[in-house]
């Protein structure tokens, strides 16, 4: 029985990302990401998730946690969408940004769907060193 409930709520979960369009979750990432090149924070706070924002609770914080903590979604010379993926019940969209010299960095992007559309819902810095080197 348990096993089964299991094997039901993956199946919900892989059917999910099955119908996730990727075109439209990797819109939201880089529309935020074209909001951080114009230093509109305001703009790149609404395409966090509610959760994110209830976090921050002003796109001044939010500006805060991005210019010291992401300098390389600030300052970007160019970004590539790589797999979007599935895993433990959330989606995740890769990025790799180049940044503004010349580094590269690869990031998971957490998305989550929500009433108003995608929105992202955290943001991890992968270990990218051997492709910097």
């Amino acid at each position: 029985m348990r096993s089964g409930i299991i094997g039901m709520i993956t199946g919900i979960l892989l059917a999910c990302a099955a119908q996730a369009e990727p075109a439209d979750i990797q819109a939201t990432i880089d529309q935020q990401l074209r909001a951080f090149e114009a230093d509109d924070f305001d703009a790149a706070f609404a395409y966090a998730s509610p959760n994110l924002q209830r976090l921050f609770q002003t796109p001044q914080n939010f500006e805060r946690m991005v210019t010291q903590g992401y300098p390389m979604v600030w300052r970007y010379s160019g970004f590539r969408f790589l797999e979007l993926r599935e895993q433990g019940g959330a989606l995740w969209q890769r990025v790799m940004i180049t940044d503004d010299k010349g580094a590269i960095h690869i990031l998971d992007y957490r998305i989550l769907e929500t009433p108003e559309g995608w929105r992202i819902n955290g943001v991890q810095i992968l270990d990218s060193s051997e492709m910097n080197a």
